[in-house]
């Protein structure tokens, strides 16, 4: 496939600001760490319904999987052949804007809780918002919908879409 060979214009990988939520997010699998040492290992069984070894181990891997997933998810944004890609990488897959659907791009400063409840990829009244951290973007007015692209180097991301 050709457009996976040429070089992207424009490429940004972003990171999620996960400093305050990692706790929360690593919560599940570290309680269940902690049990599996307390009954597997240490033959101890807790409540008077316990789980069974193999489900502790099982469901202690799993949630370890889940939060290295979650943790290592990144907002991928490029533009190369005619189309803006979108891609949040490790969760999502891609989405594909052909560049001359585009009618408009606006440079943007955002607050992502305030505006958009959050990062990740957000529907709101206006359309969707794909917002990873920082507080600058692109609008782009497409037809019939309006789509935000949350980047570090708007300028740079506007002018590689053709309009500065």
């Amino acid at each position: 496939m050709a457009s996976s060979d040429s070089r992207p214009v424009f490429r940004e990988v972003q990171r999620f600001p996960l400093r305050r939520i990692a706790w929360a997010l690593a919560s599940p699998p570290c309680f269940l760490l902690g049990l599996l040492i307390w009954q597997v290992i240490l033959g101890h069984t807790w409540g008077k319904h316990p789980m069974s070894n193999p489900d502790v181990i099982g469901w202690t891997v799993f949630l370890w999987l889940i939060y290295f997933r979650l943790i290592t998810v990144r907002l991928v944004t490029e533009v190369r052949n005619g189309e803006l890609v979108i891609a949040m990488r490790g969760l999502w897959r891609s989405r594909r804007i052909p560049l001359e659907r585009i009618q408009s791009v606006e440079t943007i400063d955002h607050d992502p809780a305030k505006d958009y409840g959050g990062y990740g990829i957000r529907t709101t009244r206006e359309g969707k918002a794909y917002v990873a951290g920082g507080g600058g973007g692109v609008r782009l007015k497409l037809a019939g919908e309006k789509v935000v692209v949350g980047s570090q180097r708007p300028a740079e991301l506007a002018a590689a879409l053709g309009r500065p």
